[in-house]
């Protein structure tokens, strides 16, 4: 099952129904959760243990793995930081087993019990972190603060219970200090916060598993918010028919590329042609057709000046995509317009055909076909008004909002690209930075292209498009210290083939 997304508030209203109305006791999930961190300890080469906790649920889950752990014959040093009073039920009960089982068990309630607590974890191979969980709405001080800053500079190895304490689970961001762990058990959804550039600094690696809520609760608080995955690829990639022909595979007209940018155009068209689109064709200036005629084997090129080729091509055309390498200017503006105008398409926008919707938004919402566009942060910033920073930490409200605004799809680039019709919202975990380089939007925009041109749903050739992207640099930059659009170009056909079912 692909992992969906959610915000705090809405995990909190799926425990709380999942306790009061399905009558799962919360002491259940809280010991389905401790065996859940356990699973993901690697007991075979770690045998001791710091387990830091506080007094509420989170601290409750960090008890019961202690137990677990101290039952697996591990050493186990357990540290309630702050005081017993105002402990949660839960959280009690696993803190009085601690005692009764007789387990190392020390409070850390000021800085001269901060000693102890640094001997334990020098001596430790793993930190649990179990201090603070979703719950956190201020900035951390006193000895939380202390012990969270010397987790960070004394431990080996550091396993966050849910969420790293200090961390926000909504928007990523450290509440004045935060644990760095290299492993964070996250249960049932993804924290909205984990997709906020910088947050796998302090999460590590994170894992989602299951305590045992019944989808029933999920789905009564959750929206189509999801990560995609292989599964979520392969069951929608499509098997050719033996009989098929080029015919039967789509059409696909690029108009891209000025002087100085052929390679944009160059690219573009070579991303819908290795992605399996029965023929595309290239609409460019007069004055570098000749350049990309020579470099383009399996694609066609005909010139932006002939009106009646161009009008022929845009009518056969079953995807268009638009606007790599082709200026920023009034000329690309009217282009657009034009495209956007033509009922039944299905267009995709991307580079300077976003850039000059800047002040120009109306063109979108009077549209006449389907369209995905593909900004990066600075070309969202453009056409939005919001700052970079800002729509850095809110992506999926950013995009999910001028989608629905404009009634298109938006797929914004970066790490952990967002596609968003406005009401659905997908994120792509493929991809990584030897990809930073120049061409590799331009390859994607073919891409979209291809398989919008292919039948498939916008929104989803838009989802498939971008996880085949980012798997095929995935896969090269295991080899690979920087992966060029032209790799990818070559990728793409056996990542694709890969990944269908």
């Amino acid at each position: 099952m692909r992992l969906r997304i959610a915000p705090v508030e809405i995990c909190r209203k799926i425990d709380d129904y999942t306790i009061n109305e399905l009558k799962i006791p919360s002491i259940i999930l809280m010991e389905n959760a401790a065996l859940k961190v356990v699973d993901n300890i690697d007991l075979k080469n770690y045998d001791s243990f710091c387990v830091i906790c506080t007094k509420g649920n989170n601290g409750g889950d960090g008890f019961a793995v202690a137990r677990h752990l101290y039952n697996l014959n591990k050493k186990v040093h357990v540290f309630l930081v702050g005081k017993e009073e105002g402990m949660s039920e839960e959280c009690r009960t696993n803190f009085n087993i601690l005692k009764s089982l007789h387990v190392d068990l020390d409070k850390v309630s000021s800085l001269e019990d901060i000693a102890e607590l640094m001997e334990s974890i020098d001596e430790s191979q793993v930190v649990i972190d179990g201090i603070f969980g979703t719950g956190i709405s201020r900035n951390i001080r006193g000895i939380q603060d202390s012990v969270i800053s010397l987790i960070n500079e004394k431990s080996k190895y550091t396993v966050s219970i849910d969420v790293p304490s200090g961390l926000n689970g909504n928007t990523g961001e450290t509440m004045g200090n935060c644990v760095k762990a290299d492993k964070t058990v996250t249960f049932q959804l993804y924290k909205k916060g984990f997709l906020r550039y910088g947050s796998d600094e302090f999460t590590g690696e994170v894992v989602v598993e299951d305590i045992g809520i019944p989808e029933i609760a999920i789905k009564k608080f959750i929206g189509p918010e999801f990560i995609m995955d292989k599964d979520f690829v392969g069951e929608r990639l499509k098997k050719r028919n033996k009989l098929g022909h080029k015919g039967d595979y789509g059409r696909v007209l690029v108009i891209a590329g000025s002087q100085g940018f052929t390679g944009a155009a160059y690219i573009c068209t070579q991303g819908a042609v290795r992605s399996g689109a029965g023929l595309v064709t290239l609409g460019c200036y007069k004055n570098i057709q000749q350049i990309l005629s020579s470099k383009l084997v399996e694609g066609m090129t005909i010139q932006l000046e002939d009106d009646s080729s161009m009008k022929k091509a845009v009518e056969k055309s079953d995807a268009i995509a638009i606007g790599p390498g082709m200026g920023a200017n009034d000329r690309t503006l009217d282009i657009v317009a034009s495209i956007l105008n033509i009922p039944g398409k299905n267009v995709v926008i991307d580079a300077d055909g976003v850039n000059v919707l800047k002040g120009n938004l109306q063109i979108l919402r009077d549209k006449k076909c389907k369209a995905v566009l593909t900004p990066h942060l600075g070309e969202m910033a453009r056409i939005t008004g919001f700052d970079i920073g800002y729509i850095e930490k809110n992506r999926i409200e950013v995009a999910k909002n001028f989608a629905a605004q404009n009634g298109v799809i938006v797929l914004l680039k970066g790490y952990n690209t967002v596609i968003t019709d406005g009401e659905r919202v997908a994120v792509n975990p493929e991809g990584n930075s030897s990809m930073a380089s120049g061409g590799m939007g331009d390859c994607l925009t073919g891409i979209i292209a291809s398989f919008a041109a292919q039948k498939y749903d916008l929104f989803e050739a838009a989802c498939i498009a971008a996880f085949v992207h980012g798997y095929s640099g995935e896969k090269l930059s295991r080899y690979m210290f920087c992966v060029n659009a032209g790799h990818v170009l070559k990728e793409l056909p056996f990542s694709i083939k890969e990944l269908m079912r």
